[in-house]
């Protein structure tokens, strides 16, 4: 009796925090379920999560053995290491044209990373954060857990899927609006924003003084248009980028922001506190990535292709709705024809035809049960097979 008393008071002790409280990361889940299934012996196509098949740069790679062989690896300056500061400067005038002075990035852990320190410096609890749907479930989430109020504002065919100046201001008449939050190109849709419109859009926020986050991760995976960066359009935003995409470095964890001069010591504090430095030797790796742009180029042509089979390919298995794919490496299809559930459809179709796809509830929770999220990150010969198999599966 004593005992469950004092089992009993330790659970209520112990009980998480409601901040904890978030959805999960459905994505994750699925790769659970992928695992499970390639552990009993089945072949899965891996079209779920947005990670590149391939490995580093060459150059990154060789850059981190020879670190790790020239001994120690420390704690770095919480801002970055400065030559891979200055290489992140130096790649915004090469690609963009833009002058951003290196005193103004911020080598991350990841863009996830990137998102905990812009959230914590630029909001309060309490404040409203417009973000898109359908959208990357970690914006909503991590805002949610840091107490802020995640405001969703759907997109639509009419715009190609992107936020307006109009829809954000009319989010904003209805209560204040803290911040916005886009990213082009974009999770899941693959949709991009042009110039143009990127620009309408921050003149609008900063009008109304809602503060602006572009998350740019999915730069340099752009097919239809060159993207742009909003660093190029005013020194108030804050962007956030990564390696982990175009120069495929995923689990090397390292990312970069480019932030308001006002922001910096402020973000610096905090990295200071929440995590000391990113891994050195993953800046080490990174600051090299830059020397193998010709090598990730060749795995852009890669993607392409991948696209271009999925877009030929899925209308004959049966599904011919999708947003236009103009960027990054995702297909979000519409499966309305066949379900109202994603969820299940996706469950389905892992279980029977052994793909592997994310549900649109992940991504939008409205509207999201139409739709699945395709990856197309690994090689042409998987995205043929998948295409075989759903066609397979569907008749």
């Amino acid at each position: 009796m004593h005992d469950a008393t004092l089992r009993n008071r330790l659970g209520q002790w112990l009980e998480p925090s409601r901040r904890s409280d978030v959805p999960p990361f459905m994505v994750m889940d699925v790769m659970a379920a992928a695992a499970r299934i390639e552990a009993a012996g089945g072949h899965v196509i891996h079209m779920e999560v947005g990670q590149p098949a391939a490995r580093a740069p060459s150059t990154a790679i060789a850059a981190a053995h020879a670190a790790l062989e020239a001994g120690r690896i420390d704690y770095t300056s919480a801002l970055g290491i400065p030559g891979l500061r200055e290489r992140i400067a130096r790649h915004y005038r090469d690609a963009y044209g833009c002058d951003v002075s290196p005193d103004r990035i911020v080598v991350t852990t990841g863009s996830s990373g990137g998102f905990i320190l812009a959230f914590l410096s630029m909001f309060e609890p309490g404040d409203r954060v417009a973000v898109t749907v359908p959208g990357y479930p970690p914006y909503r989430h991590i805002l949610t857990a840091l107490g802020c109020e995640p405001v969703l504002i759907e997109t639509t065919n009419e715009t190609r899927h992107a936020l307006t100046g109009e829809a954000l201001l009319a989010a904003h008449r209805k209560a204040p609006l803290k911040g916005v939050l886009v990213g082009s190109p974009a999770n899941p849709t693959g949709t991009m924003m042009s110039r143009e419109a990127l620009a309408g859009l921050m003149a609008a926020a900063e009008d109304a003084g809602i503060r602006f986050i572009s998350d740019e991760i999915y730069h340099g995976l752009d097919y239809a248009f060159p993207a742009v960066t909003a660093a190029a359009l005013s020194k108030h935003a804050l962007v956030i980028n990564s390696f982990s995409k175009y120069f495929c470095m995923t689990g090397w964890r390292v990312g970069w922001m480019v932030v308001p001069e006002i922001l910096v010591r402020p973000i610096e504090r905090l990295q200071q506190n929440l995590s000391i430095s990113v891994p050195s030797l993953s800046q080490i790796a990174a600051e090299a990535a830059f020397d193998g742009a010709a090598e990730m180029e060749t795995i852009k042509h890669g993607y392409q292709e991948n696209r271009r089979i999925l877009i030929e390919g899925l209308p004959k298995a049966g599904l011919s709705k999708f947003l236009p794919a103009d960027g990054a490496f995702y297909l979000y299809a519409d499966v309305s024809d066949f379900t109202s559930d994603s969820f299940e459809f996706a469950k389905q179709m892992l279980e029977q035809a052994r793909v592997a796809a994310t549900p649109g509830v992940d991504f939008d929770p409205v509207h999201g049960r139409s739709f699945i999220r395709f990856s197309y990150a690994r090689s042409p010969g998987e995205m043929r097979e998948a295409v075989d198999r759903i066609a397979h599966w569907l008749k």
